[in-house]
């Protein structure tokens, strides 16, 4: 029988990606390990590799095309098999069965994606419903249920223990049961091009939007969240940063304030560790790793790559990894991996003319910084006003995890290691 490659559940949270490009066409001889396209899934765009030898007898998504886990997205024809007027004629691949039939799918860049045997949805729109008391979600979450319309007692959880996460809720609201055909009302919908004051433009809330507004809708409904803003004098760090940056242009690295922040950002996260956190249920869960993420301001939406063990590197090796994952994130090449994992992330839009914001938690992370625009201002010192360069820094935190004092220790320590750069190593 022709074999059906259906959309892989990988594990990773993915329910749905986008088909950005097909790299083979229907009638086409394809190896196993062969790329057949790029989708964009979880704000990354990745290779999808050939799981079988043989010919596409059928492309089921059209680029442009949303796929769902667990939906067909090519027909591919075994040895001897025919769709249509396309075959796979044993008498010209015999000689080469040996070569090509015995080869083994090895997997794609970002690591192996293996089919799920039962693929198990999010949606169990056939499923029973479960028991009222069996129904795991925060108030938080069953209030985000009650305005969607949406029945929690029709939704798997994908947390923790089987909790109802928010994610779920808008993923069940939005979807369209697969075995239910859509019926027609016999009314024509109209879609208004304009409305009182003028023209309107539409456009799709998909791909990495729809990724970052699933996220932090998630976030702002699942965690009470607080933001403490300060300002750090930078003016030794931005002298500093002068003489350290020609010497490292010579090597091809654009030095920025940012390593020096995200070290010092490791290093009060050492003295502040429910900042380094996640609630898991009823526990803090405290992270004994620092992996910081950074977010990337991209054509196609914010992406937040991963500095893993920023512990162990040095301001060096953090300006190169940061100069790196901007660059893969901007052309949306990034592996899959270096999106996972954070425990603190950091976002700049000073360099956009941004001050002071409230950014909202990269969700399950206890801490995100966000940093402002450096600005020259009068400021005391010793008795005498100076002009200094201030750095507008604003700290939003999981309330159930860090208390106000804890946050604001946390930004005494970063604003003492931001103010004696020398103390970043």
């Amino acid at each position: 029988m022709p074999y059906k490659f259906i959309f892989p559940d990988v594990g990773e949270g993915i329910h749905e990606g986008t088909i950005v490009k097909w790299l083979v066409k229907e009638g086409d001889k394809v190896k196993a390990d062969q790329p057949l396209g790029e989708i964009e899934t979880d704000k990354a765009v990745v290779e999808m590799p050939c799981p079988k030898t043989g010919a596409i007898g059928k492309i089921h998504v059209k680029e442009g095309g949303i796929i769902h886990v667990g939906e067909a997205m090519v027909t591919i024809l075994l040895e001897g098999e025919k769709i249509d007027n396309i075959e796979i004629n044993k008498e010209k691949i015999s000689s080469q069965k040996e070569e090509i039939f015995s080869e083994k799918y090895t997997g794609s860049v970002v690591g192996f994606l293996e089919e799920a045997k039962e693929v198990q949805p999010i949606i169990q729109h056939q499923a029973s419903k479960q028991a009222v008391s069996e129904i795991k979600a925060t108030p938080a979450v069953r209030n985000l249920a009650k305005k969607l319309n949406a029945d929690l007692a029709m939704i798997k959880g994908t947390g923790l223990g089987g909790v109802i996460t928010a994610s779920d809720v808008q993923t069940f609201a939005s979807a369209k049961p697969p075995s239910e055909p859509k019926e027609s009302s016999g009314e024509i919908k109209v879609i208004k091009k304009y409305d009182l004051y003028g023209y309107l433009e539409r456009h799709p809330l998909q791909g990495i939007r729809k990724i970052t507004a699933n996220k932090m809708t998630e976030s702002i409904y699942t965690a009470p969240q607080v933001t403490n803003m300060n300002e750090a004098d930078v003016t030794e760090l931005a002298e500093l940063r002068e003489e350290e940056k020609a010497k490292h242009e010579e090597e091809g690295i654009n030095l920025t304030f940012m390593p020096y922040i995200v070290k010092a950002v490791q290093i009060a996260l050492e003295k502040n560790p429910n900042l380094n956190a996640s609630v898991e249920g009823e526990e803090i869960v405290i992270k004994k790793y620092y992996n910081i993420g950074i977010a990337i301001d991209t054509e196609e939406g914010l992406i937040v790559p991963v500095i893993k063990r920023v512990n162990q590197k040095d301001l060096k090796s953090i300006a190169q990894e940061i100069q790196k994952l901007a660059d893969e994130a901007r052309s949306r090449k990034i592996n899959l991996m270096d999106l996972k994992g954070g425990s603190f992330t950091v976002t700049n839009l000073g360099a956009i003319g941004a001050e002071f914001f409230t950014p909202i938690l990269n969700y399950p992370e206890t801490g995100i910084l966000g940093v402002g625009r450096i600005m020259e201002k009068p400021a005391a010192r010793k008795g005498k006003i100076e002009i200094r360069k201030m750095m507008p820094l604003s700290l939003t935190y999981d309330h159930r995890a860090v208390d106000g004092a804890q946050a604001a220790r946390f930004m005494n320590d970063l604003i003492g290691l931001l103010e004696n750069p020398e103390e970043i190593k």
